[in-house]
């Protein structure tokens, strides 16, 4: 009766951890995300991320196309995210890279894409999205 208990209680954890997540990452045919906020050490706001995506037959599923960063500091003093080189890496089961992009942000403006097509990405294997400015 013990090992029914201890197994009934790991099992509605295990359970309410992965509906949990799930509903956490709010997937559909267009945006997907895990709901972190991204924050770079050269602004004070939190800048957002979404996705855009396209059916690929040789995966088969949908392939991130882009990342979409929202939210950009280009105009504070003294310190902004205008032109500083970024690196964008989306992240699956165990925290592991699944391809990765990079560039350098806009002068302007408070948002930028991140062209991801070329690493063939699968949006059902990504779990996080990591993004670095430095500069």
């Amino acid at each position: 009766m013990r090992r029914f208990l201890v197994a009934l209680v790991v099992g509605g954890a295990v359970f309410g951890a992965v509906y949990g997540l799930a509903a956490g990452l709010g997937i559909n045919s267009s945006t997907f995300g895990s709901g972190n906020s991204v924050v770079a050490a050269c602004q004070s706001g939190t800048l957002t991320a979404s996705f855009s995506t396209s059916y690929q037959s040789s995966i088969p599923g949908f392939r991130v196309d882009s990342v979409t960063f929202t939210g950009l500091d280009t105009t504070s003093s003294p310190t902004n995210c205008a032109s500083k080189a970024y690196t964008v890496a989306l992240t699956g089961s165990g925290n592991t890279s699944l391809g990765s992009a990079s560039g350098t942000t806009p002068s302007s403006g408070t948002s930028f894409s991140v062209n991801v097509a070329s690493a063939n990405i699968n949006e059902a294997s990504v779990l996080g999205v990591h993004l670095t400015i430095s500069g």
